[in-house]
Parts: C-alpha cells; sequence; structure tokens
C-alpha cells in the first residue's frame, strides 16, 4: 500500500448535457491530473452530462423539454463512452472516481464510478436517496452502494452530496474503516438564499465527515457556467434560484483541516493535495467512533448490505416439480 501519494480533485463545469464532448473534457483533466503526477482524481457530482439544474427551476410538468436529450447524454455501464474513461485510466496510471448520472434502460440514477490505475472498474454505486427534486428524475440505490475497497491507496470510498447529512449513512461507512473518501457536490449556487444548499454549511459537512471518520475527505464540486444559464434560466425569477459559479472544492484532512487553498468560485481547475495514510493513526489515537470510542451496549446500527432486485429468478428441482405434478394431476382427478 502507498502510504503518501497526491490527489487531484476537480472544479469544473462540464459540457453541459453533451456527453461525448464532456468524456473528451474528462480525460483531458485526468491527463493533466496524471502530468502532475497524482495519483487519484475526483470529479463531482452528476459530471457527466452535469448536474440537471433545471429540476430546481420549474415545476416537473415543464421540465419534460430537457427530458430526452438528457437521458441521451447520460452515461451507460460498459459502453463505448464509459469504457473511454476506464481506459484513460489505465493509460495514465491513475485511480479515477467519476460523478455520473447513469442511464440503465428507462431510469437515472446519480452514481459514481470507481476505477482502479489499471483500468479496472472496483465500484459502481447509486445515491442511496435523491434529494428532494431529484427524486422527480432520478431512481435509489441500496444497501450494496454503501461500501469500502482496499487498495493500492489505502481504503476508498464514495458518497454523494447530501448523503453526507444522514448520520447512519455515514456511520455505516465509517463502519467500514474508511481511510480516503470521495465526497462528490454539484455547485453551491442554486437557492443561494437557502443556508443549508450554500457553500459554508456543505464544505462544513465534508469537514465534519473528516474529523468524525478520521480519514481524508476529497470534496470536488461543479461549476455553473455561463451556457448552463443561457440554457436554462428562461426569466428574472429564474435568474435569482440559479447564479453562476458555485464551485467550492477543497480537500480535509483526518483532523478536518483544510489542505488547499480553494479556487475562485468560477474559477475551473485542479486542486491537488498531499496524502499520508500515517496521519489517520494520530487522529484515531483521539476518536474512533467505531472502535476505541464506541458504546456499542449502548447504541448500535442495522445495516441491510444486500441488493434489491425488482424480479428474481429461480427453478424448481426436479422432486419439487415432480410433486407439484403430482398434486396438479390429484386436482383434476377430482
Amino acid at each position: 500500500m502507498t502510504n503518501i501519494y497526491k490527489v487531484a480533485v476537480v472544479q469544473a463545469s462540464p459540457v453541459f448535457m453533451d456527453l461525448d464532448a464532456t468524456v473528451e473534457k474528462t480525460i483531458e483533466l485526468i491527463e493533466k491530473a496524471a502530468k502532475e503526477n497524482a495519483k487519484l482524481i475526483a470529479f463531482p457530482e452528476c459530471w457527466i452530462p452535469g448536474y440537471p439544474w433545471w429540476i430546481w427551476l420549474n415545476a416537473p410538468i415543464n421540465n419534460l423539454k430537457y427530458i430526452q436529450t438528457y437521458h441521451e447524454n447520460c452515461l451507460v455501464l460498459d459502453s463505448e463512452s464509459f469504457n473511454k474513461i476506464k481506459e484513460s485510466a489505465k493509460i495514465n496510471n491513475i485511480f479515477v472516481s467519476l460523478g455520473a448520472s447513469e442511464k440503465d434502460h428507462g431510469s437515472l440514477y446519480i452514481s459514481q464510478f470507481l476505477f482502479s490505475n489499471q483500468g479496472e472498474l472496483i465500484q459502481a454505486r447509486r445515491k442511496l436517496k435523491p434529494t428532494h427534486v431529484e427524486r422527480t428524475l432520478f431512481g435509489e440505490g441500496d444497501g450494496s452502494d454503501l461500501d469500502v475497497f482496499e487498495t493500492e491507496l489505502g481504503r476508498l470510498g464514495q458518497l454523494s452530496c447530501w448523503e453526507h447529512l444522514q448520520p447512519l449513512t455515514k456511520y455505516t461507512m465509517f463502519s467500514k474503516h474508511e481511510q480516503v473518501h470521495i465526497g462528490c457536490w454539484p455547485s453551491f449556487s442554486c437557492y443561494q438564499q437557502a443556508f443549508s444548499l450554500g457553500p459554508e454549511l456543505n464544505n462544513a459537512l465534508s469537514q465534519v465527515y473528516a474529523a468524525e471518520g478520521q480519514c481524508f475527505v476529497l470534496a470536488p464540486c461543479g461549476i455553473v457556467s455561463p451556457e448552463m444559464i443561457n440554457l436554462m434560466v428562461e426569466n428574472e425569477e429564474q435568474g435569482e434560484m440559479l447564479k453562476e459559479g458555485g464551485g467550492h472544492a477543497q480537500v480535509f484532512a483526518p483532523d478536518g483541516s483544510p489542505m488547499c487553498i480553494k479556487l475562485a468560485e468560477n474559477a475551473e481547475g485542479l486542486i491537488f493535495a498531499d496524502i499520508d495514510l500515517g496521519l489517520i493513526n494520530i487522529a484515531k489515537s483521539f476518536a474512533d467512533p467505531v472502535g476505541h470510542y464506541a458504546r456499542p451496549d449502548v447504541t448500535r446500527l442495522w445495516f441491510n448490505p444486500s441488493q434489491q432486485p425488482v424480479a428474481s429468478q429461480f427453478c424448481l428441482e426436479d422432486e419439487d416439480l415432480e410433486t407439484e405434478e403430482a398434486q396438479l394431476t390429484k386436482h383434476s382427478d377430482e
């Protein structure tokens, strides 16, 4: 395991609702991070093909005009676009945490994909519960999406946006002894009058996650570009709801301290930080919520990690089939 290494965190806007162009931008950023010797790069929530801010600006019926184009530009598992990013991770010898709107047949999910530096898919997870109006567009994940993975960079885990506001979700991740956490965010420029949606609180969620879990937290953040404003903002009222910028990417150490000088909120780029996994031991010596600082005799968490398919296949064994046929024959004779 590599104990000390560099990570890169993205603050940028996608080529909004353009899958091919955003994949190309993704690869450019991967290459740029690799040239700086970063071993891991983290992208924002719904980076591909961009976070659908229009769900916050209109009644759902008025958003139908966006649906077809958005669906057609979302990322499909094992598609050509998907495999281009896998291959880029391998070519550039870098781990990639990718936020995307995932299309699975007729449904969309807020997903995070984790690729190894060998181009292997380590995790494909879906946001456990879309937040507020996100539920008008996206489906839900299940307990199998809460996991931490042993890699050469340490034990890596991922959550998205306001999953960091869920105490039990966080504790599940802590219980798996996470060392490096990727918490992706879309931007903090929507509903600026709502403090709970702004940068102060949501950066604080990432910071507290680091301190509570004694882990490093990478917090990539998207930007609302002028092109996105031109596409989605149709009147003055909507212009007050969604502003340009909103980028507040950061990296936090296991004691909660910020590790980077932040970019301007409308500036695109990468921020870099040096991860030293040994610092986790110091933080854990003060407080380990799933170890020496836990009280399972008083409070503990029940967690269901199983997948929840909508349909399950089964086959009758031969003896079961014979019994069933005999019962059918008996009922027929009667």
